[in-house]
Parts: structure tokens; sequence; C-alpha cells
């Protein structure tokens, strides 16, 4: 019924050949391995030889955009777990400890009263976002201090308006509001409490982009924190 003859005991590879081919199967997966996969998932190149293949960029780019997913993932969780608080936590908290803003305003010499148009300051900053990649812009303003805003960007980007006090507890968050997949906005920030008030954008496009923040308000410092 079967023309297939069953194969005789010299026809069967031998115990050496076997772990010769076993040996020699194990250095090629090794090889492959340090030259081609962990530069290109993760961007080691022990050997250099990912790096002449092109292959550790893009291993170094597949994980700086995992850590930034990571890091989106941790503020979003944050945002989502954040308890209710209320003014008096809010302020408990910010008695705790003299501010830097208390400190800085108590080091000043007493002076003559100015007029409102005196504290009002203007900034302007441009910032160049990869594919992936998320920036902050924070202002430190005193309670009931107001800022106008406007920004733009040549692509959809995700935005978080958000303010953090001095000493906030822990989990905290205070949201003014947020956009998705958006190119601009224009509008004004009352500051709920002493602290940092401010934007942070996201480009979950595949491509770079520019976002150009202007901002005239009441405040005393303005800065990039991420």
């Amino acid at each position: 019924m079967y023309n297939a003859s069953m194969p005789g005991s010299n026809d069967l590879p031998t115990s050496r050949q076997l772990i010769r081919s076993t040996v020699v199967a194990m250095i090629v997966a090794t090889l492959l391995l340090v030259t081609t996969v962990l530069p290109a998932e993760y961007g080691i190149d022990p050997t250099g030889a990912g790096e002449v293949l092109g292959l550790t960029d893009m291993g170094q780019v597949k994980m700086a955009l995992a850590e930034e997913m990571r890091a989106e993932k941790e503020i979003v969780e944050a945002m989502e777990k954040a308890p209710v608080v209320s003014d008096s936590e809010v302020a408990a908290a910010q008695n705790s400890s003299p501010s830097e803003m208390d400190s800085a305003e108590q080091d000043q010499p007493e002076s003559s009263p100015v007029s409102a148009e005196a504290n009002i300051t203007k900034d302007e900053i441009s910032i160049i976002l990869d594919p992936g990649q998320g920036a902050e812009i924070k202002l430190a303003m005193n309670k009931g201090a107001s800022v106008s805003y406007r920004w733009k960007s040549d692509g959809p980007v995700n935005v978080d308006v958000h303010g953090d006090p001095v000493n906030a507890p822990k989990d905290f968050y205070h949201g003014y509001g947020k956009g998705k997949n958006i190119a601009k906005s224009e509008g004004t920030i009352t500051a709920a409490f002493d602290g940092k008030h401010g934007w942070f954008w996201r480009n979950r496009s595949d491509k770079p982009v520019k976002v150009v923040l202007n901002t005239e308000g009441d405040y005393s410092e303005f800065k990039r924190v991420m």
C-alpha cells in the first residue's frame, strides 16, 4: 500500500550531527539578535552593525515613542484618578510652607503702587514637536490673576490646559479645558490658586508639527517644563 521505505539507521543523523546543528543554529540566532533585533527594536547596538544597516536610529525612535506613550498614559491615569479637592484643601497645602512666590515677595523692598498695566507680561514661543512628542509650558500665577492666550499649529495636536498649586496634594488635577486633533485655540486662564498654570501638547500625527504660543497677562514666570 505504501511505496516509501522506512529510513535505515545509516540515513538518520548522528547525535554529533544533531549537536553540531543545534550549536550552529544558536550561533546564527545570537548573531541575528545582536546585529539586527537589538538595534532595530531597542536601539542597542553592541557590534556597530545596526548603525551600518540603519537599524539603530529606528530602534531609538521606537524606544523614545514608547517612553512618551508611557508618560502620557501616566498623566491620563492621574487625571482619571484625581480626587475632587476643595479650595480649603488647596489653601491648607499652600500654607503648610511658604511658597516660592511668597518668599520672593517678602524679599522685595517696599515700593509705591504701580498701575495694573505695569504688571502685564507678554511672551511668544515656537515649539517643534516630532511625531509622538509632547511639550508643556507653565506660567507662575497668583490666585485670581488672568492671562489671555492664543496658540496655533501647522498640524493637529492634542492639548490639555491645567494648573498645579504650590504643594499640591497627591494626584491633584485641575483642568481648564482639553482639545483633541485641533490646530488652534485662544481664550483666558484665570488662576484658581497660586501655582503654575499652562498647556500640554502632544503631536499624534506622523509628521513634525510647529506650535506657536502667544500670552499676555499677569504672571511672573514663563517656562517650558517638558
